[in-house]
């Protein structure tokens, strides 16, 4: 004799339900993680992407291109998805994504990870200069006595919409990389655009260094092995780095690669089917 509650299929298909979750992506370890879910059918996955590079690379995953609208545009997202975990893997200096991710899931109780590489650490053989932030870093070249050379050459690294800080130092000429064509009323006043699609390898950046008789460069602490080379390459030519620090870390716990982010979705998925049951 059965007591009241579920029936037995009802608790079957209760356990095989997928996991609802979301991908606030745009970076490696976003893309790895996604090809794990990708065939999992554990989890009913979405990757989210800013939409800022015009043909991203995408998974075989429901893919939500564009902003949430704000903290309150977020929750009613998560909400109406019936999402049950994020993962935050945007890039180390998406500040503004990543402070609404967190402020989100505190609101409706959600649990939240951080998925970030590791920070790049100088060596002996760096030459780094920390800034705090990109208009410090900006002040650092403003400063007539900082550099043995003036006007230097900056190859400017830190991204197409982060280059108006530097218009505070208009003496220098600057090399500036891109994908996409930058705004170039936010450009400092001698800038040479160079447009081009990574990933670049270590002689690649040894050349562009070389043949522009780079001086100094500027670069955000991404981490990671995709932009590292240019790092080594100042190495080499014993260039000196204005170096900028990432923004405060998320209040989330913090994973490094993809292979411990899915071991975290697979405890809360294993949790909320024992809780479902």
């Amino acid at each position: 004799m059965f007591k009241k509650g579920k029936s037995v299929s009802s608790v079957v298909h209760s356990a095989v339900q997928p996991f609802p979750v979301v991908i606030l992506g745009g970076t490696t370890e976003a893309a790895s993680l996604c090809r794990h879910l990708e065939q999992d059918a554990r989890f009913n996955a979405t990757l989210s992407l800013a939409g800022v590079t015009r043909a991203p690379h995408l998974p075989d995953l429901p893919v939500k291109i564009g902003g949430f609208g704000g903290v309150q545009g977020l929750k009613n997202w998560l909400q109406e998805n019936g999402i049950r975990a994020v993962v935050d893997a945007t890039h180390p200096f998406a500040a503004t994504m990543s402070h609404n991710a967190a402020t989100a899931c505190t609101d409706l109780a959600l649990p939240l990870l951080r998925l970030e590489r590791p920070a790049w650490q100088p060596t002996e053989q760096d030459n780094w200069h920390a800034a705090a932030s990109l208009a410090e870093a900006a002040m650092a070249l403003a400063n007539p006595g900082g550099w043995d050379k003036t006007p230097a050459t900056v190859f400017l690294t830190t991204g197409r919409k982060d280059t108006r800080p530097f218009q505070d130092a208009p003496r220098h000429h600057y090399i500036l990389r891109s994908i996409e064509p930058p705004d170039e009323a936010a450009l400092p006043p001698h800038t040479t655009l160079i447009t081009a699609r990574g990933p670049f390898g270590l002689d690649d950046e040894l050349r562009l260094l070389r043949a522009y008789e780079v001086d100094v460069l500027v670069s955000k602490n991404s981490g990671g092995d995709a932009t590292f080379p240019k790092i080594q390459a100042a190495r080499i030519l014993n260039i000196p780095v204005i170096m900028i620090e990432r923004p405060h870390p998320s209040p989330a716990p913090v994973v490094a690669t993809a292979e411990n982010a899915l071991q975290w979705l697979l405890r809360h998925q294993s949790a909320s089917t024992l809780r479902d049951v």
